[in-house]
C-alpha cells in the first residue's frame, strides 16, 4: 500500500515524498479516495492518526486544476497552533505545486494578514474569531469556496466556537464540499455534521491510537509532593521529549521556571504568552532545544511534534475527553509512548472513569519516599466527597467535574471498556 494509487499529481507526489511519507495511515487510506471523488466526509479519529494530510493532499490535488489566486479551499481550527501547522503541512507537501496558503488567527497583526489575503491565496487555514472579523471587515473573500474542513470539530464546541462556525458557513457557497474530523462525537457535533455535511461518507478509526500504543501509569502522591516526584521522574527515567500538562498558566510558568533552576532545558506554553513567545516555545521544543515543554491544555490539540516520548499529567485533566487528547501527542500513529498521571485524593473519581476507559491498558506505580498507597489516595477521595460545609451543605473539597458526554457520544459505536484489577510495579 502506496501514495502511488491514488494517483496524485506528481508535484502533489512530490511533497509525499520530500516529507518522508511511505504509505498511508489508516485515516487517509480510507478518506483520500472518497475525498477525492468530492463526497462530504465525517471523519472519527484521534489525534497524531495522520488526520492533516488526509485532507490536504486531496486539496492539493483538486486545486492543481482551475483557477488560481482566489480561496477555493477553507479549514478552520480552534487554535492558533493547530492553524499554523495546518498551513505548514500545506507548504511542505505542496511545495513544488506552487499554490499559495495563508494562516489567519488572532493575536497578531491583521494588517499583515489582509496584506497577506490581498496577495491573491489558494487556501485558507483560520481561526473562527480572526476569520469573522476578517469577514466583518470585507477584507476576504470567501465566494469561491469549493472545500471547507473543520478540524478538530469537537474541541470547536468545548472551546465555544459553534456559534461563529455556524455564522461563517453563512458567507460559503451552498455548493461546496465539506469535511469535518473530530476525535470525538458528542450530539452537538452530530448535529452540526447533520446540517451542513450532504450524504457524507462514515469514516471511524478502530479503537484510538493512543489508549492502543501509549502505556499509562498512576502515581498517587501528595499534592505537595509533585514537583519532586517530577524531578525524580526526570532525572531517572529515559525520555525523548516531555511534554507536561497544568491545570493553569500560572502553574505552567512557575512550574516551567522551577525545572529551569533545576538545571533542565525546559519552556512553557500557555494563554498569557503573545504568539511570538508561544511560538518560540513550540519551534524550540519541536526542534529540540527545549527537553521539557510545560503547557496548559491549549497545547494538546496545538502541537505536532513526533518525538515526544512521554506526557505528563502533573494536574489531572477535567474530564475523559481530555485524557485522551493530552496523551494523544505522544504514541502517535504506530509509535509508543508513556503516559504517566499524578493522582490526588480529589481525583478519586475522575480516576474511576478513566480506569473504565482504559480497561487492563493502566498501572499504578510507586516511587519510595514519593508516592502513597493508591488505597489511601482512593480513601481520601471517599473522605473529601464526604465532607461538607457547615449550614449549606456543599462539599468541602468538590471533586472534579466528569463530561456529561455519554459513552455512546464518544464514537460512532458504543465504547466498550471493562474494570481490571490495578497492578503495581516500582518504578525504575
Amino acid at each position: 500500500m502506496s501514495f502511488e494509487k491514488f494517483q496524485f499529481n506528481e508535484k502533489v507526489l512530490a511533497g509525499v515524498t520530500a516529507a518522508g511519507y511511505k504509505k498511508p495511515t489508516p485515516v487517509q487510506d480510507q478518506s483520500m479516495a472518497h475525498i477525492m471523488d468530492g463526497r462530504d466526509v465525517l471523519g472519527l479519529a484521534e489525534t497524531g492518526t495522520g488526520k492533516t494530510a488526509a485532507f490536504v493532499l486531496p486539496i492539493l490535488q483538486r486545486l492543481m486544476q482551475g483557477q488560481r489566486g482566489r480561496i477555493r479551499a477553507l479549514i478552520i481550527a480552534p487554535t492558533r497552533e493547530l492553524s499554523e501547522q495546518t498551513h505548514e503541512a500545506i507548504m511542505q507537501l505542496g511545495r513544488k505545486t506552487k499554490l499559495s496558503s495563508a494562516s489567519i488567527y488572532g493575536g497578531v497583526s491583521i494588517v499583515n494578514q489582509i496584506n497577506k489575503l490581498r496577495s491573491r491565496v489558494d487556501i485558507v487555514s483560520a481561526c473562527p474569531g480572526r476569520l469573522l472579523d476578517h469577514i466583518s471587515r470585507g477584507t476576504i473573500d470567501m465566494s469561491s469556496v469549493e472545500v471547507l474542513v473543520l478540524d478538530e470539530a469537537d474541541h470547536m464546541f468545548d472551546m465555544g466556537f459553534l456559534p461563529e462556525v455556524r455564522k461563517i458557513v453563512r458567507h460559503l457557497p451552498a455548493h461546496r464540499q465539506t469535511l469535518l474530523f473530530s476525535a470525538t462525537m458528542p450530539d452537538e457535533i452530530r448535529s452540526l455534521a447533520n446540517d451542513l455535511l450532504n450524504d457524507p461518507v462514515n469514516i471511524q478509526i478502530g479503537n484510538s491510537a493512543p489508549v492502543m500504543t501509549v502505556s499509562h501509569k498512576f502515581y498517587p502522591v501528595q499534592t505537595e509532593q509533585k514537583t519532586a516526584l517530577l524531578n525524580d521522574i526526570l532525572k531517572k527515567t529515559d525520555t525523548q521529549s516531555v511534554l507536561v500538562f497544568t491545570r493553569t498558566k500560572s502553574r505552567a510558568k512557575s512550574l516551567a521556571d522551577q525545572l529551569i533552576r533545576g538545571g533542565h532545558h525546559a519552556t512553557s506554553l500557555h494563554g498569557n504568552l503573545t504568539q511570538q513567545k508561544r511560538k518560540q516555545s513550540l519551534d524550540g521544543f519541536r526542534n529540540g532545544r527545549y527537553e521539557v515543554m510545560v503547557a496548559t491544555d491549549i497545547a494538546a490539540r496545538g502541537i505536532d511534534v513526533s518525538r515526544i516520548s512521554h506526557v505528563i499529567n502533573y494536574d489531572m485533566p477535567s474530564t475523559a475527553d481530555a485524557y485522551t487528547h493530552r496523551i494523544g501527542r505522544t504514541g502517535r500513529a504506530t509509535k509508543t509512548g508513556d503516559a504517566f498521571t499524578f493522582i490526588t485524593g480529589q481525583d478519586a473519581e475522575l480516576l474511576r472513569s478513566l480506569k473504565k476507559l482504559l480497561g487492563d491498558k493502566w498501572q499504578y506505580q510507586k516511587v519510595d519516599g514519593l508516592t502513597i498507597s493508591p488505597s489511601v489516595c482512593e480513601s481520601m477521595g471517599k473522605r473529601a466527597g464526604q465532607l461538607t460545609r457547615r449550614g449549606n451543605g456543599r462539599k468541602l473539597f468538590p471533586s472534579r467535574t466528569l463530561s456529561t458526554r455519554k459513552p455512546q457520544q464518544r464514537s460512532f459505536k458504543d465504547a466498550h471498556s471493562i474494570f481490571c484489577s490495578p497492578r503495581v510495579q516500582q518504578a525504575v
